[in-house]
């Protein structure tokens, strides 16, 4: 019996195991590339061609034989499939291409108004964060905050957009669906209320 229960027990543990990583490695293999991350590039057997290069503005690399290259909103694995297939067009029978991310991109959102520690937080490199995560990171509400005229104030292709969010909708009555993912740059304004 005993024998039983730890087989039982060790089964269990070992497909744990194995559910746990692939969710892991896709959550890695998501992240889309963005401007100023630094891409060290490697090409099996080719020593030559290893580079460590800093992502434009424009979404650009630079790599060798090849150039210019546009990696914009791509992720690491789509870099590694571009630079192979150039790589076999003119100048290599098989390429192996490993692309590992050395650096990300600084991503950050301010949190302003009415929080007890209001400024500028850093987001996890691979992890977007929702409203409320920025607004505990910030500290949380003070005694004065109107929180159900809390808004995003976001700047897409030039132009800004003010998103409301109902705050108490999200933490009295629980719908999560309303405590949206924040986007780099954003900035969270919670007002003082007046009453």
């Amino acid at each position: 019996m005993k024998n039983k229960f730890f087989l039982i027990i060790s089964a269990l543990a070992i497909l744990a195991g194995i559910s746990c990583t692939p969710f892991l490695l896709a959550q890695e293999s998501e992240y889309k590339l963005q401007s100023t991350d630094v891409l060290r590039i490697t090409v099996h057997e080719q020593p030559d061609l290893e580079t460590r290069t800093r992502i434009t503005t424009d979404g650009f690399i630079s790599f060798p034989l090849l150039g210019k290259i546009n990696v914009k909103g791509s992720t690491a694995h789509e870099v590694e499939e571009t630079i192979k297939e150039l790589l076999e067009k003119d100048y290599l029978v098989t390429a192996q291409v490993h692309v590992f991310i050395e650096e990300y991109h600084r991503r950050q959102v301010s949190v302003i108004g009415e929080v007890n520690n209001p400024g500028k937080f850093d987001m996890p490199d691979e992890k977007d964060i929702t409203i409320l995560e920025s607004i505990a990171m910030a500290g949380g509400f003070t005694k004065d905050a109107e929180i159900n005229k809390t808004r995003i104030i976001r700047v897409k292709d030039g132009k800004k957009e003010n998103i409301n969010i109902a705050v108490k909708d999200i933490t009295e009555k629980g719908e999560k669906d309303k405590d949206i993912k924040l986007e780099p740059d954003d900035i969270v304004f919670v007002p003082e209320s007046f009453f």
